[in-house]
């Protein structure tokens, strides 16, 4: 996480959110045009995500959700005026993007598949974003109408020529994917806390709610290969995860919905 040091001055917050700003040291930490990410340097840390109007209600939604469970941050405010506000506690730890877990690339591997099959083993019947899949497929379709598509995402043994051919995988086969587990929905490394091996919490879960568990297992996988820069922990992750609970199909299937965005 690169932190770029700001002034109070160059945020135009609300007035509700100014005792958590005032007096703290502040620090740029975004890592995308979607959302501004402020870390606020102060007693044990702050975030503050400002993102388009409307935009932060389901992540912030699911953060409740995934607290109420003790796996993300507090929510401590969710303001949407003319821009969303969403103000959480900083979970302590790093995420696992940073050195002293990428260097130990077996251990990481087995942490996230063992992290991922106690998240999917839990009762997602109260998940208050019970219809993932139906979003997850309507937004493909929607980008698919756009001419989005991306060929270059994934590794080879997933990459589709074209988007005739990813959307025929999708059209054929997106009527099985599942909604019965509990997702982060974009379960990659960045997204991933670890507090010197022992897990934090999860951040950045707009992307979540009860869907295929396919889709996190497709991003797990993914996240190795793309942060270690080699497919060689796939078999490993997958093993340590549960085989069994592993359809190679399916996943080709999510690759087939991801390459349009």
């Amino acid at each position: 996480m690169t932190l770029t040091p700001i002034s109070l001055e160059q945020i135009a917050y609300p007035d509700k959110l100014r005792p958590s700003l005032s007096g703290a040291k502040l620090y740029d930490s975004s890592c995308s045009d979607a959302a501004r990410v402020i870390f606020i340097d102060k007693d044990g840390g702050y975030f503050l995500k400002s993102a388009p109007k409307g935009s932060l209600e389901r992540e912030t939604v699911l953060t409740r959700y995934f607290h109420d469970k003790g796996l993300a941050a507090t929510v401590l405010a969710y303001i949407s005026d003319e821009r969303d506000w969403l103000l959480t506690e900083k979970i302590s730890g790093d995420n696992c993007t940073v050195s002293k877990y990428l260097e130990q690339p077996q251990r990481l591997c087995d942490t996230l598949a063992e992290r991922l099959a106690l998240l999917h083993s839990l009762d997602c019947r109260d998940c208050p974003i019970p219809n993932h899949t139906d979003r997850y497929l309507a937004k493909a379709t929607c980008n698919r109408r756009a001419g989005i598509f991306d060929k270059e995402l994934f590794p080879d043994n997933w990459g589709y020529a074209s988007a005739e051919e990813a959307w025929e995988v999708v059209e054929t086969h997106g009527h099985s994917l599942q909604t019965d587990t509990l997702l982060h929905g974009d379960y990659c490394l960045p997204n991933i806390i670890l507090d010197d091996w022992r897990f934090g919490g999860f951040v950045d879960l707009d992307s979540g709610g009860s869907g295929d568990r396919h889709v996190d297992i497709f991003w797990a996988v993914w996240t190795l290969f793309f942060n270690l820069k080699t497919d060689q922990y796939r078999d490993r992750f997958i093993d340590a995860y549960g085989r069994d609970r592993v359809n190679e199909d399916m996943l080709r299937v999510v690759a087939a919905v991801e390459v349009f965005g």
